[in-house]
């Protein structure tokens, strides 16, 4: 048949104009073809030859730069246009069924085509900056608007109205070309680029001139935004090369945290000015003042996908029904209305074509998905915003807290971390679920209406069943919550154990004890396990809840339809329902996630509030003592011995009064008070606190005494700080050392200009080039938290050195020489202080306890409980008041013994030296194997090209999927498979049934399949939950066993760090992490494979079109993985920097202030905020860019389920169940993509671990068997060492060089030698802890390399150089086995003159020790070792430069137990100070490994040349 325009009707007269040209319908819609022909005509060679040649002339992103007004309510409109379109054409076309008149659609279809170019065209202009080209469009929305007016207006006279669809169309069609048309005279208006003498003239976003700012999801057009199109060449470019800091470059400017901080501090300052003042302004109120806005716009977003939500089974419904009674609506009913020879339908009749169904569906599908993206980007984005932005207030507040706050224990560190880690996280979270809080309810009652209006009052029993149960969701939410809680302590216990034990680890390998220890370790794993249990079951009942709420609710439903309703339930009912009970559940499920991130949102908003009110410096009105503090700052001049000052004296008069608690150190101290100091200009002031002599050891008299006035001097410090700030500049060393995060010269220069000649000065001054050589980087090696461990004499040094290296007027120095060795202070006080200093002419206040400095100092300021005593030079005091003068010589005298004492062979810096470099020598052969090992991998990659290390990139790492299946046990692996598969059919078997069901008649079988439905989801959630606690528990306890039983040389090697992060972050994600992803992982995997199953059975059809949507799935996942990837590593390695900042400047934060660096330090805060934000922004872009174009993809296979079975015409049910089936792959397309790249970063943890299950432990085994070992060996204690060779490593050099000794059964050997000598390696060598690759030694006859290792080291004894104590008890540091009886520890303790502090404790031999023995002091946790020692009553013992960290009175405790108790005993003593082995039977000296004097103390003495001789001299 013939097509023509106007319709080819036998004897209809579709062109006879006769009544007028206008009523003539066919010709009024040839009239509306003429605006569109002619945009056509007009933009199609403009676009072609294109304007982009026009661009701006400013250098930016400026195809994304958006010129014109109104631009997003322009998409709006011509996306509503299009979709007003679509249904033009589907009337046209439904309408046009039996004559076919072109013009019902043909004009439909053009203005379709047209409105699409328009916005093309739009675009193009747009981004070329060419407004004048957009007259043209202006004419077509004129031409388009009179044209749809006249049609109306025809429409109108023939009498159609509202009831009619086609007058509905055209209607909406006038509205919308007058919209388009006032969008564009806005644009003129503003632009005035055409009827106006000047246009104006416009100037790029700040932002998009900056290059660097990537993100560019606030510039670009609509479209763009909403598909995140922009984002494409990121995503795709990751392949090629991985995403780094650079490449995502900056935030906009109204992303940063500056914009923000600013937006929520101006609100926050409001509320104090406009309401009550004395009262606190509201947190929330902030927030909602400053990002209101946009949380209603998500609101807003969030609705309108909801609502959208229910279109979908609607349409099945319709789509079900309609197949059924497709008949032809009656043709005389069609006749009857005709109007202009054409037939107008209502528009309920156009909804009864399932193929208009089908693209409705379609179109609501993608329009609900882009409105449910939109919105979650924007709250993440309001979410980021707020985080930056309280970030922000929380560091300004921490730089203005007073100090009383953070010394007085009001503000810890660690409640200033959980402010900045957990609290801010809690509210951006709160903020990312809000939208959810009230969409929810609307969400519900909308589904529990559409059932109500499908089914009747049986729906109300489902609703029911669903509200009953959803109580129970939240109680296990809770639950939940609660046992999260109690593994998390677990856990923190467990680390805390292991750590003692790595850090004590050489200990405990001596003392054989490692097992012990590790079943402590096992013990605390087993209670974290059995919470983990509770958890895993918590969790499987949540997931189980999920599932089988639906299932019951539709059983509860059905049944009770079905004795209730007389008409049997329809095909279209019973799916519609089906699927609406799934939407419900959502709700239900997410809401108790909801109300509990509101509870703990509430409880961060009190904690910020209570932080925030805190006292501040500014007004830190001191209260209750008057104070006032006059500082005088002037010249001196000597004159007969009295001081005056005669010029620039500056006088501070403040009167204030005297918080207490800013002052009182303890119960019974005094504050500060009338403190009355004059400080000359130009020269050395020392301020000495007042020493009482007391019953503690000497060197313990000085430190303690002096702490109390000391930490008085501290505080006046910082407010004469903040009094001096104002006028000069000040440089301060403050007694705790304090560095950065940062290089050594970052850490010196502090942000001054760097100076090479005054750099070295200082440098040389705190004699500090010895330790930079022995860094790896030198001084740009990283130092602090983060980086390399210095020890404290190091780390005050480099603090000193900044305090030298500014160039300021006044120095403050709080007690710099505290962690310093003797040689160390006197180079300081010589090279540093008086030259450097004194040639500068700088004002120094020195606050010092070492007393011999004093004759150094121009002026003296002494203290007493927080009161002036005395000032004036040592010459004044000296004849004024003579008793103190006389007391300091006592002291001075002390302190010269303890110099005595000090200056032996090898200071403390040595040691410490000694330390770092044995640190660096192991790190560096270890590093020197890994290059080599990286190298031949680079050499492999080299032949390979490009694509091999992408396809590297984007692999899955099966192999460690495998490693952590098979750790779980083969058995649960194949439950889980098992009960998964079963699930799942048997939820596929459920819904078939209920087509057949209600297709044809009822069956008797459904209740069986449904409780068995439901007791699987129970069972496989368990069986996931339960494998992923299966193989936590053992890849855990092989880690442990691994770790605990490496040789000595592994922990030389490897990092702690990095260690204890296997136990740590790697543990918590295999134990809490990895289990959910596969649980969500392997259902969302079925739930898809089974749709598409369903789909394909119903109608084989769409099979053909699962061909290129599996190709187009492949490679956005596939892209999107290894975006993610990176992603996610760079915000993670981003967010750490990040938390430290913020603890690095509470802990320093005197020295900021001191040195008045606040705004460098916030400005450095919020550049690190900026970077963690953008790269979590890019991250929920890239998530966002995933979730668009699989829910898409969802759309279009729901698209060609419906039209596959619309045209195969199958049965009605079970096209019902295909059409449900393929609404939920929509939902978990995306999760199956999301939870494979999760996985993916998950099993790096798995990895990890497994890299350290490759490690060879010691052989514990020995050649002899336990049996034949004498039970008292060895009960001599002859030592017999023969040709003896020992290395660390086989890859290393000899340390010990062929050396024979012989040691009688009970002697006393002294072995000396200067640092590297090879004194330590032999005292290891004596345990087997070290290679003994060539010679023996024999103890008691028995080689001791043939023992098992356990018995060898548990018969020896050896005190080490550091004390190492474990947090417990007494009796478990002293005697861990429970071997000994109370008497036995009694009488070690006495011997070690531990017994009365010991009885003085609560609990006595169970009284507690923290952890590292911290609240015992040097000397007595040496002596604890000691009373170890002797509690093992072994005959042979060996001292490891024992009395290298302790004091005289400790160290002649020592000497003297080692000659009685040990009298019987064998002791080999390492010395540290040649006059403790003045006694000894025998001397060994050492020199580079090999013996080069051997032989009794006296002899060797006698000997002018030897070597011993020498060293005995230096130590006099």
């Amino acid at each position: 048949m013939a097509l023509s325009f106007c319709g080819n009707d036998r004897g209809s007269n579709a062109y006879s104009v006769d009544k007028g040209v206008l009523d003539n319908g066919c010709f009024v819609d040839a009239l509306n073809l003429v605006p569109h022909v002619f945009l056509l005509f007009i933009t199609f060679p403009i676009l072609f030859i294109g304007w982009g040649s026009q661009s701006s002339k400013v250098q930016i992103h400026h195809n994304t730069w958006l010129h014109f007004p109104g631009h997003s309510l322009r998409w709006i409109l011509t996306f509503t246009l299009l979709f007003v379109h679509v249904c033009e054409i589907a009337e046209g076309i439904v309408s046009n069924t039996w004559s076919n008149h072109l013009h019902l659609f043909m004009p439909a279809l053009m203005g379709f085509i047209a409105a699409t170019t328009s916005v093309v065209y739009y675009h193009n202009i747009e981004t070329a900056n060419f407004p004048k080209l957009l007259l043209a469009l202006f004419i077509y929305w004129i031409l388009a608007f009179i044209t749809k007016m006249i049609k109306l207006w025809k429409f109108a006279d023939a009498s159609l109205g509202v009831q009619h669809l086609r007058f509905c169309i055209t209607a909406l069609l006038v509205v919308l070309y007058g919209l388009l048309m006032a969008v564009e005279i806005n644009v003129i208006r503003v632009r005035k680029y055409v009827f106006f003498a000047n246009p104006q003239k416009v100037k790029p976003a700040e932002d998009l001139q900056d290059l660097g700012v990537r993100f560019l999801q606030p510039f670009v057009n609509l479209l763009s935004k909403s598909t995140y199109w922009w984002m494409n060449p990121l995503i795709i470019g990751a392949h090629k090369r991985p995403i780094e800091l650079k490449k995502i470059g900056k935030l906009p400017i109204a992303m940063r945290a500056l914009t923000n901080y600013m937006r929520l501090k101006d609100s926050y300052e409001e509320q104090r000015k406009t309401e009550d003042p004395d009262k606190s302004p509201s947190i929330w109120k902030s927030m909602y003042r400053a990002f209101g806005g946009s949380i209603l716009l998500s609101s807003t977003l969030r609705y309108m996908a909801d609502l959208l939500g229910f279109a979908g089974p609607l349409c099945i419904s319709g789509i079900v029904e309609h197949l059924d009674n497709s008949t032809e609506i009656d043709r005389t009913n069609k006749v009857s209305n005709m109007t202009f020879g054409v037939y107008f339908m209502s528009s309920t009749e156009l909804l009864q074509n399932t193929s208009v169904l089908a693209v409705l569906l379609f179109l609501a599908l993608v329009l609900q998905r882009t409105f449910l993206q939109a919105s979650y980007y924007v709250t993440i984005e309001t979410g980021i915003n707020l985080r930056g932005a309280l970030l922000a207030m929380i560091y300004n507040k921490i730089l203005r807290l007073s100090t009383s706050n953070m010394s007085m224990g009001e503000m810890t560190l660690s409640q200033i971390n959980n402010l900045v880690a957990i609290e801010t996280n809690q509210l951006m979270w709160f903020l990312f679920l809000c939208p959810n809080l009230w969409a929810m309810p609307v969400q519900i009652i909308m589904g529990v209406i559409l059932l109500y209006y499908l089914l009747g009052d049986s729906a109300l029993i489902g609703a029911g069943v669903i509200l009953l149960l959803a109580p129970v969701q939240y109680l296990i939410a809770t639950k939940l919550a609660d046992t999260q809680k109690s593994t998390l302590d677990y856990s923190t216990d467990r680390l805390k154990k292991t750590t003692e034990i790595l850090k004590g680890i050489k200990l405990l390998k001596l003392y054989a004890w490692e097992n012990i220890f590790c079943d402590r370790v096992e013990e605390t794993r087993g209670k974290e396990l059995t919470s983990l249990k509770t958890f895993a079951l918590y969790t499987s009942m949540s997931i189980f809840m999920n599932a089988a709420i639906p299932i019951a609710a539709v059983l509860a439903t059905f049944v009770t339809h079905a004795y209730i309703e007389e008409v049997r339930l329809s095909p279209a009912k019973a799916f519609a329902s089906l699927a609406l009970f799934h939407i419900l559940v959502t709700p239900l499920f997410l809401l108790s996630t909801v109300v509990r991130f509101a509870v703990k949102a509430l409880v961060s908003v009190q904690k910020l509030s209570e932080f925030l009110q805190s006292d501040e410096l500014g007004d830190d009105s001191w209260r209750n003592t008057e104070m006032s503090m006059s500082l005088e700052v002037g010249k001196k001049y000597k004159h007969h011995g009295d001081v005056s000052a005669h010029t620039q004296i500056c006088t501070l008069s403040r009167v204030q009064s005297v918080n207490d608690g800013f002052f009182t150190w303890g119960s019974n101290l005094s504050t500060l008070s009338d403190i009355n100091i004059r400080i000359p200009t130009g020269q050395l002031t020392m301020i000495v606190g007042q020493v009482e002599l007391t019953h503690l050891p000497t060197s313990l008299a000085t430190k303690y005494c002096l702490l109390a006035s000391h930490l008085k001097m501290l505080t006046a410090l910082d407010n004469i700080l903040n009094h001096l700030n104002g006028l000069y500049s000040v440089a301060y060393a403050a007694q705790k050392s304090w560095l950065l995060n940062a290089t050594v010269e970052e850490n010196i220069t502090f942000g001054s200009p760097f100076n090479k000649q005054r750099y070295k000065a200082v440098i040389d001054a705190c004699s500090l080039q010895p330790d930079i050589d022995l860094l790896p980087f030198g001084d740009q090696t990283e130092i602090g938290e983060r980086g390399i461990n210095l020890s404290g004499g190091q780390r005050q040094r480099i603090c000193v050195a900044r305090a030298l290296y500014q160039n300021t007027n006044i120095v403050f120095l709080d007690d710099p020489f505290s962690a310093l060795d003797i040689h160390l202070s006197d180079h300081l006080m010589q090279e540093g202080i008086l030259k450097f200093l004194q040639d500068d002419k700088r004002t120094v206040v020195l606050v010092t306890h070492k007393l011999q400095y004093l004759i150094h100092a121009d002026w003296i300021i002494a203290m007493k409980d927080g009161s002036v005593l005395r000032e004036g030079t040592l010459k004044d005091i000296q004849t004024h008041d003579v008793e103190l003068y006389e007391h300091w010589k006592t002291l001075m005298n002390r302190q010269d013994q303890e110099l005595e004492k000090e200056t032996e062979m090898e200071s403390q810096t040595t040691l410490e030296r000694k330390t770092l470099r044995r640190a660096f020598y192991s790190r560096e052969a270890k590093s020197q194997t890994d290059d080599e090992d990286e190298e031949e991998e680079v050499e492999e990659d080299d032949d390979d090209n490009m694509s091999t290390t992408t396809s590297r990139r984007s692999k899955i790492p099966w192999k460690m999927c495998c490693r952590y299946l098979s750790s779980g046990g083969f058995l649960m692996v194949f439950l889980m498979v098992l009960s998964k598969l079963a699930k799942h059919s048997v939820m596929v078997a459920i819904d078939y049934w209920l087509a057949a069901w209600t297709s044809s008649n009822p069956h008797n079988q459904s209740l069986v399949t449904h409780h068995s439905a439901i007791a699987l989801c129970l069972i496989t959630s368990l069986t996931v939950e339960f494998l992923g606690v299966a193989a936590a528990t053992n890849l855990h306890h092989n880690l442990l066993n691994k770790i605990i039983h490496a040789p000595i040389r592994f922990f030389d090697v490897t990092p702690l760090g990095q260690i204890l992060n296997r136990f740590s972050a790697d543990t918590n994600i295999i134990d809490q992490h990895i289990p959910q992803t596969l649980e969500s992982l392997t259902r969302s995997t079925l739930l898809c494979l089974s749709a598409i199953g369903v789909i394909a059975f119903v109608t084989p059809a769409f099979l053909i079109a699962l061909v290129p949507l599996t190709v187009a799935f492949y490679f956005i996942q596939k892209y999107f993985r290894v975006a993610s990837k990176d992603l996610q590593d760079l915000d993670d390695s981003t967010q750490l920097p990040l938390l430290c900042y913020f603890s690095e400047t509470a802990e320093g934060l005197t020295t900021i202030r001191a040195f008045r660096h606040e705004a460098r330090f916030k400005q450095r805060m919020l550049e690190l905020t900026d970077t963690n934000n953008t790269a979590y922004l890019f991250l929920s872009a890239a998530n966002r860019w995933l979730e668009v174009r699989t829910d898409y993809l969802g759309a279009v296979i729901v698209l060609t389920a419906a039209v596959a079975a619309i045209w195969t015409s199958s049965q009605s049910g079970l096209v019902g169940l295909g059409l449900t089936y393929a609404l939920t792959v929509t939902n978990y397309l995306n999760w199956v993509v999301r939870n494979l790249s999760d996985l993916e970063v998950q099993m790096a943890a798995v990895k990890k671990v497994n890299s350290f299950l490759s490690t060879e432990s010691e052989n514990y085994e020995g050649s002899m068997d336990v049996s034949q070992v004498p039970k008292d060996w060895p009960q001599h204690g002859e030592i017999k060492i023969q040709d003896l060779c020992v290395r660390y490593d086989t890859m290393l050099k000899p340390v010990l060089k062929h050396i024979n000794a012989y040691i009688n059964p009970g002697q006393k050997v002294g072995i000396c030698g200067r640092t590297g000598s090879g004194k330590s390696s032999l005292s290891l060598a004596f345990f087997n802890m070290v290679d003994v690759f060539e010679g023996k030694i024999v103890i008691d006859g028995i080689d001791i390399c043939k023992l098992p290792l356990q018995t060898l080291r548990s018969r020896l004894s050896i005190i080490l150089q550091d004390p190492v104590l474990f947090s417990g008890s007494i009796r478990l540091n002293l005697d861990p086995e429970c071997t000994c009886t109370d008497d036995r520890l009694w009488e070690a303790l006495e011997i070690a003159q531990l017994k009365n502090m010991v009885k003085a404790l609560p609990g006595g031999l169970d009284a507690v020790v923290t952890e590292g023995g911290e609240n015992f002091s040097v000397g007595q946790r040496q002596l604890f070792c000691l009373a170890r020692a002797f509690v093992r009553k072994s005959s042979i013992l060996i001292m490891d430069e024992a009395t290298a960290s302790i004091d005289m009175a400790t160290e002649n405790i020592l000497q003297k137990v080692v000659m009685t108790a040990f009298a019987d005993r064998t002791v080999v003593t390492i010395a540290h100070r040649v006059h403790t082995i003045l006694t000894a039977d025998l001397v060994i000296v050492m020199k580079r490994g090999s013996i080069m004097e051997y032989g009794k103390p006296e002899i060797l003495m006698e000997q002018e040349d030897s070597l011993f001789a020498s060293f005995v001299k230096a130590d006099m």
